[in-house]
């Protein structure tokens, strides 16, 4: 990737953190708001939007730290495990969406909470991200599917961890979503800028 797409990528992805968070945040903590709109106090709403724009950008910047990430440990991973580098993969998503659910329920329930709750981010995390993997697989090839799978599970929980531990309902949804968003953004678009670039150096 060329300095200029690279640009382009950091810049838009730090535009979907932002714009998400604020809409996230005005849905999950829409009742700390309504007050400030029924009163007209609009320079305050200006403030928490200016502040939630911050939080956005910081999700953002998290984000693509992931994402930059993950693409050194994929080259990685092709170059130690070769072909059982999907098979590490699986064995690692399953292992994280496992611990979703077993060790926030040993660190968070009460005695006699039932397990179902718990169960509800790793599902919702699977189907997202296997939604995600079968766009990536469609646009490019079968052989992105476990790692776009692998990227939207694991790599988002990790980049969730922070709030994760806290495990404050507002916090989790409120970072939650902008990271897909931003994850999302950037694994389907990857493609398409390189794709460009290599017009671009044919035509020259």
């Amino acid at each position: 990737m060329n300095s200029r797409n690279w640009v382009r990528l950091f810049l838009s992805t730090l535009l979907i953190g932002a714009v998400s968070t604020v809409i996230v945040a005005f849905i999950v903590r829409w009742d700390q708001h309504t007050a400030e709109f029924a009163n007209g106090e609009y320079l305050q709403v200006l403030s928490v939007i200016f502040w939630y724009i911050g939080i956005g950008l910081i999700f953002s910047i998290i984000s693509q730290m992931g994402f930059f990430a993950y693409l050194t440990v994929h080259r990685f991973g092709l170059g130690i495990f070769k072909s059982l580098w999907s098979a590490v993969q699986v064995v690692l998503i399953v292992f994280v969406l496992f611990d979703l659910v077993y060790f926030r329920y040993i660190a968070f329930a009460n005695d006699g909470d039932s397990l179902l709750p718990y169960l509800a981010f790793p599902i919702f995390l699977l189907i997202y991200g296997l939604l995600v993997a079968y766009v990536k697989k469609a646009q490019t090839n079968h052989h992105a599917f476990i790692p776009a799978l692998f990227f939207m599970i694991v790599v988002t929980t990790v980049e969730w961890f922070p709030v994760l531990r806290e495990n404050e309902p507002s916090w989790l949804l409120l970072m939650l979503f902008p990271l897909l968003a931003c994850n999302s953004y950037q694994l389907l678009v990857l493609h398409k800028l390189n794709q460009a670039k290599g017009k671009a150096a044919t035509a020259k």
